[in-house]
């Protein structure tokens, strides 16, 4: 597949890179600052654009097979994120390119709660607020959009850079526990989850939340 990945020098963005590059797919690294470039495989191919500019995204995603985007914005621009999401659903809409987005595990519904969000916790981290209101405003984006193909991939609690094992579980809506009691997986086998459903699609126009199996 022709592949281009907003965010590519991030952390999950690089391992995303590096997962389909090792399946044999043609990455194009999306970067919004060139200084990145040095970061990113000599396999890729590295395109300099803004995932909030709307013709950035229709010239990075033209002939391209889908498109993946694990941007995340800084602190204090949190309000970037559904916006970025309203660019990228218009483009893809109109040119038919599938999107796999790298979401929040803030509006995973948690265990045993009747129906209670993550982030609608107690003890929710006060300065995770304002990213956890922007990914739920972005999912709503997504979840009102019927034209564009898109998924959106919840990661579990705690995702961190680790082991690429090969394996995890997959869920819906709900929080995800490992055997250990937590809910984690690494950013390695994040990225394996997100190229197995690129290659085998099983969630259209949804979402989907995995974690370490």
């Amino acid at each position: 597949m022709r592949i281009t990945v907003f965010g590519a020098t991030g952390q999950v963005g690089s391992r995303v890179v590096a997962e389909a590059l090792s399946r044999g797919h043609e990455v194009v690294a999306a970067l919004r600052n060139p200084a990145g470039a040095a970061t990113v495989p000599a396999a890729a191919e590295v395109r300099i654009g803004d995932a909030m500019n709307l013709d950035d995204v229709v010239s990075l995603s033209a002939g391209q097979d889908l498109v993946i985007t694990a941007t995340r914005p800084a602190t204090g621009q949190e309000h970037e994120l559904p916006e970025m999401t309203s660019v990228l659903l218009k483009v893809l809409a109109h040119n038919g390119v599938r999107l796999l987005a790298v979401g929040g595990a803030s509006t995973l519904l948690v265990p045993g709660t009747d129906g209670v969000t993550l982030h609608e916790t107690p003890g929710f981290p006060t300065e995770l607020r304002s990213i956890a209101q922007a990914c739920a405003d972005q999912l709503a984006l997504y979840r009102a959009e019927t034209v564009a193909d898109w998924t959106y991939l919840s990661p579990p609690a705690l995702l961190e850079p680790g082991e690429r094992t090969g394996t995890y579980q997959t869920g819906v809506d709900e929080l995800l526990e490992g055997p250990d009691g937590e809910s984690a997986i690494s950013m390695e086998d994040f990225a394996v989850a997100l190229l197995d459903e690129a290659e085998r699609p099983a969630h259209r126009r949804a979402r989907f939340t995995v974690a370490a199996a």
